[in-house]
């Protein structure tokens, strides 16, 4: 873990910050400003510093496996849902720790297709 990482924070427990779900690796939590009426963050319980230094493909595939649980408990199975994720600063990355965004409950807007 990294001290100085507000996820790591919220990971260790340092803001009681609720999970809407976890696994062995991975927790979820709400945005704290969210752009949709639910915005979920998927995040491993591991530090990692964006996408590309994602070495584990069995810890990727656990953190989709909780992206499509959070989806369900959500209720955005039927209607869908974006999955978002920024790698790097230049691409917006505002928290250098891996997270995906799970965003739904009202049509989006569709910028990329």
């Amino acid at each position: 873990m990294d001290e100085d990482c507000i996820f790591c924070k919220i990971i260790r427990g340092d803001f009681k910050t609720a999970f809407v779900a976890e696994s062995e690796r991975v927790v979820a939590f709400n945005d704290v400003s969210p752009v949709a009426p639910a915005h979920i963050l998927v995040v491993p319980k591991l530090h990692i510093t964006a996408l590309r230094d994602l070495d584990d493909l069995t810890l990727g595939a656990e953190m989709l496996g909780l992206v499509q649980n959070v989806a369900e408990l959500s209720g955005l199975l039927d209607t869908g849902y974006r999955l978002i994720t920024n790698d790097g600063e230049e691409a917006g990355q505002s928290v250098l720790h891996l997270h995906f965004h799970v965003l739904g409950g009202r049509k989006l807007a569709t910028s990329m297709g």
